[in-house]
């Protein structure tokens, strides 16, 4: 028995077609597959348990899987990415883009990777953080979801609902760590102090107005320096996630012929948003 072409065409036609489908997964459910953060583009996943740092930057990737093309091999795919502080809180704008391909028949593994640069806030709290994608197949009708959490370890300060000053600790130098654990200088040693200002209160798209200014008592109380707030110690500034804090650092150069004694330094926080004020004290002494 002969075979027209027709005939043939139409058989080939009906092989290629069952592959196809079954190849792009027709069937299995839209999902959000492989999901990485790594600290490098296109790198290894990181452990579940790795501690990122604040102002890190992320590369967070995942593959899509389970999605429909149409009859043509057209395929039409949304995302949403957000991500969020332990409290719930977004630390970046939402990121919605759309995916649309025409796939050839040498396209039977091709698989969508999206890849996108997170970063962690530089004044990020400890906590458990995620990042949350929303997909949608536009041709399906069908929508998917994941949510991947990450481990950030930062500075920690404590909350107030009113303007404070707190960690006021002196340091021997402009680069040590650790506080020291007796504050006392030398004569004509340079005093630094390191501070953190929360409880200010939050303007239109976050914004801070927070400044301080600083004096200096000697022995018996009489005030030997003064330090208005200038632009050098002020943030003013607004920011798409909250600044929890203010870090702020303040140095004095005493001289050689400083008398020893017990000395205070005097910090006075301002919150120009909130109207508020908070004044600290803490001893230092010259030996």
């Amino acid at each position: 028995m002969r075979i027209s072409k027709a005939t043939r065409f139409v058989e080939l036609a009906c092989l290629l077609a069952v592959p196809v489908c079954m190849l792009w997964g027709a069937g299995a459910p839209l999902s959000v597959s492989r999901p990485i953060i790594s600290d490098r583009d296109s790198g290894a996943a990181l452990p579940a348990d790795y501690v990122h740092q604040p102002g890190e930057t992320m590369f967070f990737s995942f593959q899509v899987d389970g999605f429909t093309p149409t009859s043509a091999q057209r395929v039409h795919l949304s995302y949403k990415i957000d991500a969020f502080d332990p409290k719930g809180i977004r630390i970046m704008e939402p990121i919605a883009t759309e995916i649309e391909e025409t796939l050839a028949p040498e396209d039977k593994n091709w698989k969508p990777v999206v890849r996108q640069e997170i970063v962690v806030p530089p004044l990020a709290g400890s906590g458990i953080y995620k990042i949350s994608v929303a997909l949608t197949d536009v041709v399906a009708k069908a929508t998917a979801s994941k949510d991947i959490p990450f481990v950030v370890r930062g500075h920690d300060v404590e909350p107030s609902d009113s303007l404070v000053i707190r960690n006021l600790h002196f340091y021997r130098s402009e680069d040590d760590r650790q506080p020291m654990l007796t504050a006392a200088y030398r004569p004509g040693e340079t005093v630094w102090a390191r501070f953190d200002i929360i409880g200010y209160k939050y303007g239109e798209g976050n914004a801070i107005d927070v400044s301080f200014d600083v004096a200096v008592l000697a022995p018996g109380g009489k005030t030997v320096y003064t330090q208005p707030a200038s632009d050098a110690d002020s943030d003013r500034s607004q920011a798409f996630y909250p600044k929890r804090y203010v870090p702020a650092v303040f140095s004095l150069s005493t001289k050689p012929a400083t008398k020893p004694g017990e000395y205070s330094i005097v910090l006075t926080a301002h919150d120009g948003v909130g109207k508020q004020t908070f004044e600290a004290k803490q001893d230092f002494s010259i030996q």
